[in-house]
């Protein structure tokens, strides 16, 4: 791909990286479901689109956490602890995929899964949100903006497996530390099996499954994704599969949306977020199902309709954060998640 067509549609890439970014900042993800598609649509050879999108999550996502660690939404040492859990568990995930890829079956099962897990959580989250909504504390005008603690996180909590910590930033008091360490292995596994960066796995983890706030899961989530992005780029780039001037020109835009979409949480309660994203996933999954129909039919222009939907979703999401934040700013002080 020659220098003067990345050049010729430099302002293109530039509005698909504030895009991406600002996903990436609002909900915790690397985008890699929307950017390597686009990018392929673009011209990009498959390789090269996901080497590239790599190399823009891992500049994304260190604005998006610088961002959300000055509004306290980072709990480093729950990161720390994912860490450990995370690379067990991709080694686990690659390993399965391997022994798929033996049989012949890895791509048709790899990407029924997907599409169960994405529609599944989608359902799930939009559930959680119809059933807040409806509780009686909002019927009587109070101003709640997210739930903190789930029944399985406070199961997980009154477990007595030493060692035990404290994870203050999280709110959490007491919890044994093979909770997170568990909770990293498997997003970690569901990561490498699936080939992707895990965020929209992990994000409703830590918030179902450990009960800590909106917030400190999207910049806690973030965190992880430098570590993982990081590798990706690395393994790529010696393969020389990065395109270096597009993922630059990607991420001038990116960094920018980045910041956005992470000031925008502070001014859009948390399960409004967590509405926005089941919305983002749900469609996703149609996407997913709508290219492996494409492949089970053989009509290649299902693929083509599936990019170009997950490219619409994401840009009309972007359009509703930005909006978001603008009306926060001039209207409101910021929402800050509170426990219930």
């Amino acid at each position: 791909m020659s220098l003067e067509y990345i050049i010729s549609i430099s302002w293109l890439l530039v509005l698909l990286g504030f895009v991406v970014g600002t996903l990436s900042g609002f909900f915790g993800i690397g985008g890699a479901f929307i950017m390597t598609p686009t990018l392929n649509i673009l011209g990009f050879p498959i390789v090269y689109a996901i080497g590239t999108d790599l190399a823009l999550m891992l500049g994304s996502s260190i604005a998006a956490t610088v961002s959300h660690f000055r509004l306290g939404n980072v709990d480093i040492r729950l990161g720390i602890y994912m860490l450990i859990g995370t690379a067990a568990g991709v080694w686990l995930g690659k390993t399965l995929v391997f022994s798929l890829l033996a049989s012949g079956d890895a791509e048709t099962v790899i990407r029924l899964i997907y599409i169960i897990l994405l529609f599944g959580l989608s359902l799930f989250m939009v559930y959680d949100y119809i059933v807040f909504i409806t509780r009686p504390h909002l019927k009587k005008g109070n101003n709640v903006a997210d739930t903190v603690g789930t029944g399985l996180s406070r199961m997980l909590h009154r477990l007595i497996i030493k060692p035990m910590v404290r994870l203050p930033v999280s709110g959490i008091n007491r919890i044994s530390v093979w909770i997170p360490v568990g909770v990293g292995m498997v997003t970690g596994f569901l990561a490498a099996f699936l080939g992707v960066g895990g965020g929209f796995i992990r994000m409703p983890a830590l918030i179902y499954g450990l009960g800590i706030p909106t917030s400190v899961a999207i910049g806690t989530d973030l965190f992880e994704i430098i570590f993982s992005s990081a590798i990706g780029t690395f393994l790529y780039a010696s393969e020389g599969k990065v395109h270096l001037i597009a993922a630059m020109i990607l991420l001038l835009g990116a960094s920018l949306g980045a910041l956005v979409g992470s000031y925008a949480t502070q001014h859009v309660r948390g399960m409004r977020v967590r509405l926005y994203f089941a919305l983002t996933i749900f469609f996703a999954g149609v996407s997913v199902a709508l290219k492996q129909l494409g492949v089970w039919r053989d009509i290649p222009f299902l693929s083509t309709v599936a990019a170009y939907l997950i490219i619409g979703v994401a840009t009309i999401m972007m359009i509703i954060v930005v909006i978001k934040l603008i009306l926060g700013l001039m209207t409101i002080p910021p929402q800050r998640d509170r426990q219930i």
